[in-house]
């Protein structure tokens, strides 16, 4: 992967060199551990809106998305009903996609289903950490086919392997800043340190 040097003259992942927020993106959240519930929720949320789209086109759209999906609170979005649907579907704020928006729904109350289960979302995420070598931005990987294979047979929705994959790259369960890039080793203690939830 190329890298890029911005104007404060470090070396960063080429994929942020679009825009000052993407930059802001790569230092400070993706490849970071994450074990807020509700953070989780959200990114695998906002990945699947992603799909067929840019993460850029996400990104400028999450304070949006928050908005929108009461933080992205699972207990609160499994009470959604269809005239949220068709409020949601009406935000031009957001991606004003139904299946989508149905999606993060009926995946809230799944959530609620995992985390009575699991103890937590992150206890369950982190139960799926790859193990062992993954090929450097591969678009997906055994351990996320493996999570999407039981997410989906959980009932979850718009959760295919390249979605988790992407899902794990940003979370940190996977480190896949290039080498030569200044947050790599940042992005590497974060996950050393982590403690991942009891379940």
């Amino acid at each position: 992967m190329t890298l890029f040097t911005a104007s404060d003259g470090i070396a960063r992942c080429g994929w942020c060199a679009a825009s000052e927020d993407y930059i802001a993106y790569h230092d400070r959240e993706w490849g970071f551990p994450v074990a807020d519930d509700r953070r989780l929720f959200e990114k695998l949320s906002l990945e699947g809106f992603q799909s067929g789209l840019s993460w850029r086109t996400i990104l400028m759209k999450r304070e949006n998305f928050r908005a929108a999906f009461a933080g992205f609170d699972f207990d609160r979005i499994a009470d959604f009903n269809e005239s949220d649907v068709e409020r949601l579907l009406h935000d031009a704020g957001i991606v004003r996609h139904r299946g989508k928006i149905e999606a993060v729904i009926n995946n809230a109350r799944r959530a609620q289903d995992l985390v009575h289960e699991a103890g937590s979302l992150a206890a369950y995420v982190c139960g799926f950490e790859p193990r062992g070598d993954i090929p450097f931005l591969a678009s997906t990987s055994p351990a996320s086919v493996a999570m999407s294979k039981d997410l989906k047979k959980r009932g979850w929705k718009f959760v295919g392997p390249t979605t988790v994959h992407a899902f794990m790259q940003a979370m940190g369960l996977i480190n896949d800043h290039a080498e030569g890039c200044a947050i790599r080793a940042e992005a590497e203690r974060a996950r050393t340190a982590f403690q991942p939830p009891a379940g």
